[in-house]
């Protein structure tokens, strides 16, 4: 599937980290967000109701991160594929890329962020 719709750095703030220090303020996180499905019956109808609405996409992300503590990154990405997954299966979702920054990581040197990036399908049905 070559057909994507990706929403990029997407900014919120949330309280995650397995330091109680990472968790006792609001921190900022950053989504990139990518989903594969045939985008062709949307091109040709111009119906949103024939693709996926990145408003709802949107939505699942800001939840997520400003949801309620995750000790881990990885965490959160899981999550956010599972719904994203999840909410858009009847849209023909194929599948689902999930990258999430950190950007203020306390280590003994220079980064931009501690990052991860999922890539997802849905399970096959029985």
């Amino acid at each position: 599937m070559t057909d994507r719709i990706a929403l990029i750095n997407i900014r919120f703030q949330g309280r995650h980290g397995v330091l109680e220090v990472e968790r006792a303020q609001p921190q900022p996180f950053e989504v990139d967000v990518e989903l594969s499905l045939d985008l062709a019956p949307a091109g040709i109808s111009d119906e949103l109701r024939r693709t996926v609405d990145y408003r709802a996409a949107f939505a699942i992300v800001r939840e997520t991160i400003e949801g309620p503590s995750r000790q881990l990154i990885e965490s959160l990405a899981e999550t956010i594929a599972t719904r994203l997954l999840s909410d858009f299966s009847a849209a023909g979702v194929a599948e689902v890329v999930v990258r999430v920054r950190k950007p203020n990581v306390d280590l003994p040197g220079p980064l931009d962020a501690a990052s991860v990036e999922i890539r997802r399908r849905p399970e096959p049905r029985a």
